[in-house]
């Protein structure tokens, strides 16, 4: 009897345990969390409006100049100090448009030019020691200029190297402006902007003398020696084009897409 009874409650356990594992896979899998959303950042691009301000330094293209002495004996000028420039100034503002690596735009600036009321020279034949006080644009810088310039280039994400070139004016010359610079983008909103871009430029400016004015006066000579001042001409032969180079430091405010 024990040993029917014994069977017996085995095979009811066996049961149990068959009925409880068959309960346990019919119960429902807890699934694993969703992975969480991370928002891409924002990828630059260099499109949009912008200004900003700059300065720099301004030199002629080289440290002599011929001319004409008193209007009859010819010969040289040379700018003792051998840089023969000054600070320029000023601001810009311009529009950027990005196609994949590449960037095109558009520039204007005008800038203010620091000109010394005389620099110390030496005239040459005659070798006399003096100070020579420019009269016009051609023999030292501008008290202003300006330019409206192309620009183009390739961004490797937030650097920008790129060339411009275009229209270079004064209160009473026209030429042209060549150069080019490099700029890094912070994207950060000083002002509103939705970046900050530093960068720095050199420009080679040509201008054209104004071919009306027949007497070609360019400045005085006062020799150390003593004496009045002695004015000087530029000579009716050769270029009459005036070169000068300036290197600057820019800071602009991008306003639009970051």
């Amino acid at each position: 009897m024990k040993k029917y009874l014994s069977i017996l409650l085995a095979g009811v356990a066996g049961a149990a345990l068959a009925a409880a594992t068959a309960s346990a896979a019919d119960l429902p899998v807890r699934e694993a969390p969703p992975a969480p959303i991370i928002a891409a950042a924002p990828i630059f691009t260099w499109t949009g409006f912008y200004a900003g301000v700059n300065a720099g330094w301004g030199w002629r293209s080289d440290d002599d100049e011929t001319v004409v002495l008193g209007g009859a004996v010819p010969g040289t000028l040379f700018f003792e100090n051998g840089d023969d420039g000054g600070f320029v100034g000023g601001g810009q503002i311009g529009y950027n448009y990005q196609i994949g690596s590449f960037v095109v735009g558009l520039e204007a600036d005008i800038q203010w030019a620091d000109t010394d009321d005389g620099e110390e020279v030496r005239f040459v034949p005659a070798g006399a020691p003096g100070t020579f006080v420019p009269g016009e644009f051609e023999n030292n810088l501008s008290d202003w200029f300006g330019t409206v310039r192309a620009r183009a280039g390739v961004a490797f994400d937030r650097v920008l190297i790129y060339g411009t070139g275009g229209l270079a004016y004064t209160d009473d010359n026209t030429g042209w402006a060549l150069g080019g610079g490099v700029e890094w983008a912070l994207p950060v909103n000083w002002f509103g902007s939705s970046a900050v871009t530093f960068g720095i430029e050199g420009l080679w400016l040509s201008f054209d003398e104004d071919d009306d004015d027949d007497d070609g006066f360019v400045g005085t000579f006062t020799p150390d020696a003593g004496g009045p001042p002695i004015d000087v001409f530029a000579p009716g032969a050769g270029s009459d084009d005036n070169d000068f180079f300036v290197a600057r430091a820019k800071l602009n405010f991008k306003f639009g897409t970051y």
